[in-house]
């Protein structure tokens, strides 16, 4: 029965969480960079990237980098990010959102999460301001929006910066704008798990004026190489700290060729959210489950189930995994991890943070998903609760 069993499971098709695609001309764009000879950054494919967010988004100016995390450091420099200041932010996030200001000095300061999307909960934000803050760092869970006319009127009336964590919001909105292009800096990643993709990667989107010379500088190593090539200055040297922020050209053509095809991937990944929650609701309706919310504004990025308990969790996955279904959990909060406690404090209760994150299961997400795949894997999650 058990080599039965294990036949079984190898014969069947598998779905995975998730899985890299190719929608249009990322290897013919990738060929066509090395003819190009310039594969090094800053070349075509970086540049009509650039454009793309620029007219695309409505930011300032969009500035691609090797990943999120690096979008995210130059955005902690461009805040002027001292040793001591503090920055506020959502614990139930990944840990670049604080390490990048980590390691300017900065203590994290956690605040709580709502239940209902899983974003900082806006309303404790004021309490966790001190004379030390510096910034607001609000966390796109999902692709759902922040409460972001909330935030930034905080930010307004404390004289702070906001800098997005949009790494999983490309082409979400809030009352109309784009997520990434409402706070002072935006940051978005292409890493292969999310919508759009490049492996690797990331853009810093500048919506303040004033900082979008020192981004250049800073992104090009404290250069000013940026204004060099644009015959701003005769020669470029070293004027400011800074890093080697730049992808690869390679990474900007695979990068473009997803970007020409963006519409259509947030399409389908919000028919397969739809599709999942029509065919889940009678669970919730149970009270077996409970399922997320979405609306118009967001992009489809993920879908998650919130279980009664740490216990149905575990055993749910394992069910899932007979039949060659692989959903993940999500963070472990960054406030009750060993770096969190110690370079961090939390700003409020985390209450919420503890409960869900313990509760929250992902489903498989992902562009080349069918129909089909999304019937089985809900088909095996009503048969764990029927059973």
């Amino acid at each position: 029965m058990r080599e039965r069993n294990r036949y079984y499971l190898f014969s069947m098709q598998s779905i995975p969480f998730n899985k890299p695609f190719i929608i249009g001309h990322e290897l013919d764009y990738m060929a066509k960079a090395v003819a190009q000879g310039h594969l090094s950054g800053d070349g075509s494919y970086t540049k009509l990237c650039h454009r793309w967010f620029e007219e695309k988004l409505g930011c300032r100016k969009a500035l691609l980098t090797h990943s999120c995390t690096a979008a995210l450091e130059m955005a902690a420099i461009l805040c002027d990010i001292q040793p001591g200041d503090e920055v506020i932010l959502p614990s139930y996030t990944f840990v670049s959102t604080a390490n990048a200001f980590v390691l300017r000095g900065a203590v994290p300061v956690f605040v709580d999460i709502r239940p209902d999307t899983l974003n900082i909960d806006e309303k404790l934000i004021e309490a966790a301001i001190t004379p030390r803050t510096r910034a607001i760092v609000p966390v796109h869970y999902a692709g759902v929006p922040c409460e972001m006319d909330v935030i930034m009127d905080i930010a307004r009336r404390h004289q702070l910066l906001v800098v997005e964590d949009a790494a999983q919001a490309l082409l979400s909105t809030c009352k109309g704008r784009a997520l990434g292009t409402i706070g002072h800096f935006g940051c978005l990643s292409f890493h292969e798990t999310k919508n759009i993709i490049s492996g690797e990667g990331g853009a810093l989107l500048v919506n303040d004026e004033r900082y979008i010379g020192r981004a250049e500088i800073i992104r090009e190593k404290g250069t000013n190489r940026s204004q060099f090539f644009r015959g701003e200055v005769d020669k470029y040297t070293w004027v400011d700290i800074g890093s080697s922020y730049l992808p690869s050209e390679l990474v900007s053509a695979f990068l473009y060729a997803q970007l020409e095809h963006a519409d259509e991937i947030t399409a389908k990944r919000c028919h397969i959210c739809t599709t999942y929650t029509s065919q889940l609701a009678s669970l919730q309706q149970a009270g077996k489950l409970r399922l997320p919310t979405f609306d118009g504004d967001s992009n489809g990025h993920m879908y998650y189930l919130i279980l009664d308990s740490l216990d149905t969790r575990t055993k749910l996955i394992s069910r899932l995994k007979t039949q060659a279904i692989h959903p993940v959990f999500h963070y472990v909060p960054l406030h009750s991890s060993p770096a969190g406690r110690r370079y961090g404090r939390a700003g409020s209760a985390m209450t919420v943070t503890d409960d869900l994150s313990e509760r929250l299961l992902r489903l498989p997400l992902h562009y080349e998903m069918s129909d089909d795949d999304i019937g089985r894997v809900s088909t095996t999650i009503g048969q764990f609760f029927a059973a």
